[in-house]
């Protein structure tokens, strides 16, 4: 049985870095002048289901999905799909 690998330390210290991580449920544009008509107690209807998987993103790039679950009094998600990231191709040459 091997040893684990050690990483070098910049490597370690990018793993301590805390990154902005949001689960959402559903995503809707609207003119500016209904988002100022918004009040307690107005329901914003969204086309996806209210059970369909939610996305969990890391600095606006989704990563996963889920299902919502209650522990108790407080909601969670239970990842139940980590997705592959895009391809993205950048030109170091400045040409396409």
């Amino acid at each position: 049985m091997s040893q684990p690998q050690l990483l070098k330390p910049f490597c370690e210290s990018v793993l301590q870095v805390k990154v902005p991580v949001v689960v959402t449920l559903a995503r809707k544009k609207m003119p500016v002048d209904q988002v100022l008509k918004l009040v307690p107690g107005v329901m914003i209807q969204f086309e996806k289901p209210y059970d369909s998987p939610m996305t969990v993103e890391v600095v606006d790039q989704p990563i996963a999905q889920g299902d919502v679950v209650k522990a108790g009094e407080k909601f969670g998600l239970r990842i139940t799909e980590i997705l592959n990231p895009a391809e993205r191709f950048i030109s170091l040459t400045g040409k396409r």
